[in-house]
């Protein structure tokens, strides 16, 4: 049960893991997939679609949620739920 467990996330992650939560303002890239939750309707309906270039243009106070700009619009996403983002760079 572990080792399958283990291989779908570096599958999943392609080795890297990198997410939206990882960037930091400045910061562009794209995105390559959604986890299998129940915000992944709803992040699709923000514009979080595979290819579609992502930027984080700021983060608040208190570090969470960030701002990202997504298909000319910004949107706020706290990091629980922009931990389940896989992206690349840009």
């Amino acid at each position: 049960m572990y080792l399958y467990i283990l291989y779908l996330h570096i599958e999943f992650f392609g080795g890297e893991g990198m997410t939206l939560a990882d960037l930091r303002p400045g910061d562009t890239a794209i995105v390559t997939g959604l986890a299998q939750t129940n915000m992944k309707r709803r992040l699709q309906d923000l514009g979080l679609i595979d290819g579609t270039p992502v930027t984080c243009i700021g983060v608040s106070p208190l570090g969470d949620p960030k701002a990202f700009a997504v298909r000319g619009t910004v949107i706020a996403i706290r990091e629980t739920d922009s931990r389940h983002v896989t992206v690349r760079s840009d």
